[in-house]
């Protein structure tokens, strides 16, 4: 099976802002470009951190309600001193978490989740900057086409890697749900084939109508009768 990679789904032309960048020009390179957040890069042009709307709004939260009705919320130190900041490596969260190209949907979302963090940068072997990939990025591999991910099942999952014969088990595919009916030779064979099935860019649901044909115990053992 062949995975889509974050090289293939990344944006390539990536706003950035430099680490000495004051705090209203991020906010207008946010709104010129219609963006959330930019990598702040240092002069080699790799990634330090990320800013994003959520860190300026740091400076707005911090401030006291002029009529006195709204009490100012506690904040750690590290919160009250990016409150404070006037320039992007101030302001930042930082490190910058990022992807390799060569990573699939799956690395890249996990990373994401375990990080809890929107966007990953996307770096070389130098660590420099390539690109930036999102979740709206990953979500793009279930626009995939029903046809084509019924094909790679059939033809990678059932037959290349279980063997299987192409009249004993068939796939249908609708908005991504495929369903597999059919017969195999064993029970325990089932989980399997769903688990592959799973693992194809694009798929959203596995629902498996399979029946076997003898039970476990009845595989062979070599040199007895």
């Amino acid at each position: 099976m062949e995975h889509r990679t974050v090289a293939e789904l990344m944006t390539r032309d990536v706003v950035r802002a430099r680490r000495d960048l004051p705090f209203k020009e991020i906010v207008q390179l946010l709104a010129d470009n219609d963006v959330t957040a930019v990598p702040v890069v240092d002069e080699l042009g790799r990634p330090m951190g990320v800013v994003s709307e959520a860190d300026l709004l740091r400076k707005c939260s911090d401030r006291a309600d002029p009529s006195g009705l709204t009490p100012i919320p506690h904040v750690e130190a590290w919160e009250r001193a990016k409150a404070e900041g006037a320039r992007a490596e101030e302001l930042m969260s930082a490190p910058a978490v990022c992807a390799r190209p060569e990573w699939t949907v799956v690395e890249a979302a996990r990373l994401m989740e375990v990080q809890d963090v929107k966007r990953l940068p996307v770096v070389d072997e130098a660590d420099k900057l390539l690109g930036i990939i999102s979740r709206r990025d990953l979500l793009r591999v279930f626009l995939r086409r029903d046809e084509a991910i019924r094909e790679e099942i059939e033809r990678d999952v059932l037959r290349a890697t279980m063997g299987l014969d192409p009249a004993a088990v068939t796939a249908e595919v609708r908005q991504g749900q495929v369903v597999l009916t059919g017969t195999v030779e064993f029970e325990s064979l089932v989980p399997v084939i769903e688990r592959l099935c799973q693992g194809v860019d694009g798929v959203v649901s596995v629902t498996a109508h399979l029946t076997h044909r003898a039970d476990e115990g009845a595989r062979g053992t070599p040199g007895r009768t």
